[in-house]
């Protein structure tokens, strides 16, 4: 099945966005309840898992600022004072995670998707933020998961719209930065094919990804390319951030796997 490229905005709507922010945050709060918050993140190891939990709320309240406030620019820090509480128990931590995503979820409901204020990307949208932010707290929710060696899903939906996103955030950082080691994905019309094999066809979770000259472009399709990804969508999500390896036997790699750790080394948040 071959579908159009996503909208600006993802294939989910403004409010599906602010919802998973609020739920994701929450499923967050549950894994800390009985976490070390000591304890280092494998898959971010700067950071304690305390550190992540501090991360994604003071995401969500920098963002929320950037929208309630249309900022034309960008905030620091200190335009968002509401740091982490200094209790080091998990659930006052949970509380302020909890307090912070419903806070940003009302500012983007409140803004729609449409309300232009600063981002550092190819859209200056409050829709940019709301797609953003639930993905941010996906992905640190599946690091937070990895270090309290917990289950970890995603519905197909997000996961299928998160790495839509992470495509067309390494194809944003090749069109800018010129430095950045995306660059080197510019190879000359080699293919990747992502195949989540749990999934129901209408949700079109497969992506032919070709490495033009003039940068990646993808498209929901199956079709036959140099190296395939293959696994549970949640899997494949997983491998594809870089958070679950390729040989872990949750994927299943079919063709040239050089080329897939190529893509791995160099795909890049800018």
């Amino acid at each position: 099945m071959t579908t159009s490229a996503p909208p600006p905005h993802g294939q989910l709507s403004h409010d599906r966005f602010c919802e998973e922010i609020v739920a994701q945050t929450g499923l967050l709060t549950e894994q800390l309840a009985g976490a070390d918050l000591t304890a280092t993140v494998p898959t971010c190891p700067d950071w304690s898992v305390r550190e992540l939990a501090e991360h994604i709320g003071s995401a969500h309240r920098w963002a929320e600022a950037m929208v309630r406030t249309r900022a034309a620019g960008e905030l620091s820090e200190d335009d968002v004072p509401d740091r982490a509480p200094a209790d080091d128990g998990p659930a006052t931590l949970g509380t302020w995670l909890d307090d912070g995503a419903r806070r940003l979820a009302d500012t983007l409901r409140a803004a729609g998707p449409d309300t232009p204020c600063w981002s550092w990307a190819w859209q200056h949208d409050s829709g940019f933020w709301a797609r953003r932010m639930a993905h941010e707290t996906v992905i640190h929710r599946a690091d937070a998961a990895l270090a309290a060696k917990a289950g970890y899903d995603v519905v197909p939906e997000i996961a299928a719209d998160a790495i839509d996103e992470w495509l067309r955030i390494v194809r944003y950082v090749q069109d800018i930065d010129a430095r950045d080691s995306a660059q080197e994905l510019k190879a000359g019309g080699r293919t990747l094919h992502l195949h989540a094999t749990d999934t129901a066809p209408e949700l079109g979770a497969e992506w032919l990804i070709e490495l033009r000259d003039e940068g990646v472009v993808w498209r929901r399709d199956h079709a036959k390319a140099d190296v395939a990804l293959r696994g549970p969508l949640t899997a494949v999500l997983l491998a594809f951030y870089r958070r679950e390896p390729l040989d872990g036997g949750r994927v299943e790699v079919l063709g040239d796997r050089a080329l897939l750790d190529f893509w791995l080394a160099r795909a890049s948040f800018g």
